[in-house]
C-alpha cells in the first residue's frame, strides 16, 4: 500500500511532523516560563519545567501500573470460548 493511500495520520511523514510540533511546542512552554515566571503553591512546583517533567512522570506511572495491574487482570485468549 502506497503512502498516499493510506489515512494523513498514519502516514510516516505525518507521524514526524506531529512529533516535531509537539516538541517545539513543549520546548516554547517550557522556555515561556523564563519570561513569565509561574509563582507555585510550593517552592518546587514553581521551578522552570515542573509541569513538563510532572506530567511525564504521571503518566509514565499510569503505565506502569496498567501493565502491572493487566499482569493480575488478564484471562486467556480462550476465556470466553464454551466448548459445551
Amino acid at each position: 500500500m502506497e503512502d498516499q493511500d493510506k489515512h494523513w495520520l498514519v502516514r510516516a511523514r505525518t507521524i514526524r511532523l506531529l512529533w516535531i510540533v509537539q516538541i517545539v511546542v513543549l520546548a516554547l512552554t517550557v522556555l515561556a516560563q523564563f519570561v513569565m515566571p509561574v509563582k507555585g503553591h510550593f517552592e518546587f512546583d514553581g521551578s522552570i519545567g515542573f509541569n513538563a517533567w510532572f506530567g511525564f512522570l504521571a503518566c509514565a506511572g499510569m503505565i506502569l501500573f496498567a501493565k502491572l495491574l493487566g499482569m493480575f487482570l488478564k484471562r486467556n485468549d480462550t476465556y470466553y470460548d464454551h466448548d459445551e
